[in-house]
């Protein structure tokens, strides 16, 4: 009698970043199981065991996502608003197609979580630095560095377009609608990294 076949989670992390790029690059309605399963180095009977079809492994992916950049926001929390920004835009160029499918809608078909926990070191950073509604705040913040990072990943400025320096300006901006309060700013120019005026 044959032994039944484990999947661990690093063949389920293979089937996620492959259904990333295959929606992102197809659609979700075209999705494949045997291209996805093939791609990922298994077939699909490890789709079925691991998340049970189609509908239920797109879900994962978007909360695998969702997930995945939570995490990150919340290790960047300790280096306070300017981080959590760098934290943004890093997250985003290293998952390019999660990025794309968490935000630009074509899975909004299936249920997700969505950001609410990756908002919530963003809402302390603000409220942190005097802003009386924290979530607005918040969804200011995020308009910003979002609308940055999809711009970028748009590829629609002129070539010569130093996308680094555009992102830290608009880091820049953030920081001058909600300033450290005063009382932290020598401790910040005595720890912090250079700042441009």
């Amino acid at each position: 009698m044959s032994r039944p076949s484990s999947y661990d989670d690093a063949l389920r992390d293979r089937l996620l970043a492959a259904t990333a790029e295959a929606v992102a690059a197809d659609g979700p309605d075209r999705i494949s199981l045997r291209e996805v399963a093939r791609t990922a180095g298994t077939s699909t009977s490890a789709v079925y065991s691991l998340f049970g079809g189609k509908g239920e492994l797109l879900a994962a992916v978007i909360a695998h996502g969702f997930a995945s950049f939570s995490r990150a926001q919340h290790e960047a929390e300790h280096g306070g608003l300017r981080a959590l920004g760098i934290a943004y835009r890093s997250w985003a160029q290293q998952n390019p197609a999660l990025y794309r499918l968490m935000f630009g809608g074509a899975l909004t078909a299936y249920e997700s979580e969505g950001p609410n926990d990756a908002l919530e070191p963003l809402m302390r950073a603000v409220a942190a630095r005097g802003a009386s509604d924290p979530l607005a705040a918040a969804i200011t913040v995020w308009a910003h560095v979002h609308g940055a990072v999809s711009l970028e990943f748009a590829c629609v400025a002129p070539p010569d377009v130093d996308q680094d320096a555009a992102y830290d300006n608009v880091l820049d901006a953030i920081e001058r609608l909600w300033p450290e309060p005063r009382d932290h700013e020598p401790r910040e120019r005595e720890t912090g990294p250079a700042r441009r005026d």
